[in-house]
C-alpha cells in the first residue's frame, strides 16, 4: 500500500434496517436466495442482527430494531440511493425473481456501460437493483 493508494479493495457489507424483520428475512433468503452466515440477537438494544452472504465477496447485514423510522426515498433523498446486484443473465435473474412473486420496473440499459439493469424493491420498499455484469472474476 503505497500514500496514494489508502487499501481498499471491496466492499465489506451493505447494512440495512428492516420493519418487519421475519418477512425480510424471508425476502432476502428465500426470495433473493442469500445464505445465512450468522444471525444474532442483540438483547442490549433489542435487535437481532442478521450476516448474509453476497456470492463473489461481501455481506449484507440485515437489522431489526424496534419502531424504526421511516426512510425517504421518494423523491430521491440523500444518502445511499440503492442496492445494486450483480447477475450473469438478467433475464433468467428476473423470471427466477418474478416467480416468486418480485416485480420488477422495465428493464433499462446504462448509456455509459452499455449493460442492461432493472429495479425492484424490497418489504419496506428500499431500492435494489439487478446489474448484468457477467461472472464474478
Amino acid at each position: 500500500m503505497s500514500a496514494h493508494d489508502p487499501g481498499i479493495r471491496g466492499i465489506h457489507h451493505v447494512a440495512i434496517i428492516c420493519r418487519d424483520y421475519e418477512r425480510s428475512k424471508r425476502f432476502y433468503t428465500e426470495a433473493l436466495g442469500l445464505t445465512i452466515i450468522a444471525e444474532n440477537h442483540r438483547a442490549d438494544r433489542n435487535s437481532t442482527k442478521l450476516d448474509l452472504a453476497i456470492p463473489c465477496g461481501g455481506m449484507l447485514e440485515l437489522f431489526s430494531f424496534p419502531d424504526p423510522p421511516p426512510r425517504p426515498t421518494q423523491p430521491e433523498a440523500v444518502g445511499l440511493r440503492h442496492l445494486a446486484f450483480r447477475v450473469d443473465n438478467l433475464d433468467g435473474a428476473i423470471a427466477t425473481f418474478q416467480s416468486r412473486g418480485i416485480p420488477f420496473e422495465p428493464v433499462r440499459t446504462d448509456p455509459y456501460t452499455n449493460r442492461r439493469h432493472t429495479f425492484f424493491r424490497d418489504p419496506d420498499d428500499l431500492p435494489l437493483e439487478l446489474y448484468e455484469d457477467g461472472p464474478c472474476e
